[in-house]
């Protein structure tokens, strides 16, 4: 029965920064929370000795060390392959699972019907505001471009990609995609779906597995009473790196979805636009915090 259902947290982490400890704190004191499993690629050694000293202490959380970076989708898979639980949550290793979220889930996994499905949590920044990429539109080269480009603040009457500027609604909603920080899926479903493509090495692989799971006949739902605190951009791996991952995923994603000889000539097309809007706000970034 649903009511019985464990529910394990998978957390992969690499170069994570100050906020690992609250995290892993947080979800470690969680009331629904019933097994914590940590990948950890290549931590900072006092990282992965604190680490080690929670597994010795918890007998719910356990803690895989692999030897290299091996990218956040292969991490995720090792991690779901390790869990007990009926249910499985992704979480960032800089985000903070809000009091009473694991319950939420539980209960919001009773009233996700059609399988498989994946349920995705709001996402946060530091201010209380709500995260770009929490709830989305379907990623096509039309939604792409008129995203990387901001064709949507000079035609109002073009749809963006993201959708947090939307109106919240009260209870669990179906949307094309939500975000890979806080996704859970049952883990049989994750299993047999193949779990994330792990030819994404880091960013997009969230994206792609929402479109694997409707193209199954599934249903993606963004969950506006399951709220994570996301930190983000506290790696500390150089954020050109992180974020030509991220464009390189994008990438990767068009060619996988849009083979047809037209829809590859608009993915080349698009290649300069993503590299270069992505680049840009890295720039902007670190211009802005100078």
């Amino acid at each position: 029965m649903m009511s019985d259902v464990r529910l394990s947290v998978v957390t992969v982490s690499w170069m994570t920064g100050p906020h690992l400890m609250d995290a892993v704190a947080a979800v470690l004191a969680a009331p629904g929370v019933d097994e914590f499993v940590m990948v950890s690629h290549e931590n900072p050694p006092a990282a992965v000795a604190a680490l080690r000293e929670l597994a010795a202490s918890h007998a719910n959380f356990v803690l895989i060390e692999t030897d290299a970076n091996l990218g956040f989708a292969k991490g995720c898979n090792i991690g779901a392959l390790a869990a007990s639980g009926d249910l499985v949550l992704f979480l960032n290793p800089d985000a903070i699972l809000a009091p009473g979220g694991g319950e939420q889930l539980k209960a919001s996994a009773r009233m996700a019907l059609v399988r498989p499905w994946i349920i995705g949590a709001r996402i946060l920044n530091r201010n209380g505001s709500e995260q770009a990429g929490g709830r989305r539109g379907e990623l096509t080269p039309r939604s792409a471009a008129i995203s990387f480009l901001r064709l949507d603040r000079l035609f109002p009457g073009l749809r963006s990609l993201h959708w947090e500027a939307d109106d919240l609604p009260d209870a669990m909603t179906e949307v094309p995609t939500v975000s890979g920080a806080a996704m859970m899926m049952r883990r049989d479903d994750f299993l047999e779906i193949g779990g994330f493509d792990e030819s994404y090495f880091l960013h997009v692989e969230d994206i792609d597995i929402c479109r694997s799971v409707r193209m199954a006949g599934g249903q993606v739902w963004f969950e506006p009473r399951v709220e994570i605190l996301h930190f983000g951009g506290t790696s500390q791996s150089s954020p050109m790196r992180v974020e030509t991952h991220k464009a390189a995923g994008f990438v990767k994603y068009f060619w996988k979805f849009y083979p047809g000889p037209l829809q590859r000539l608009a993915t080349i097309m698009l290649i300069a636009p993503i590299y270069g809007a992505i680049w840009a706000r890295v720039v902007w970034l670190w211009l802005r915090g100078r």
